[in-house]
């Protein structure tokens, strides 16, 4: 099996969204970064009290910040 092939698995069982405390453990960051740069992303969206983030626009933003 190719690595491109899980890959494309793996993201396809991925959520599209997923709550401030999921989303810290999901990318191994602090819950307060990962609030400050999910907001700063723009891929919140706010439900009545529960907040939501956008993995596919917060992957985005992470990627402006590689070095190579």
């Amino acid at each position: 099996m190719s690595n491109a092939g899980t890959v494309r698995r793996t993201r396809e069982m991925s959520k599209k969204y997923v709550r401030y405390k999921e989303g810290a453990e999901l990318y191994s960051i602090g819950l307060t970064k990962f609030q400050a740069l999910a907001k700063e992303a723009k891929s919140t969206i706010k439900i009545d009290n529960i907040v939501l983030v956008n993995c596919e626009k917060f992957e985005k933003f992470l990627e402006t910040f590689s070095e190579y």
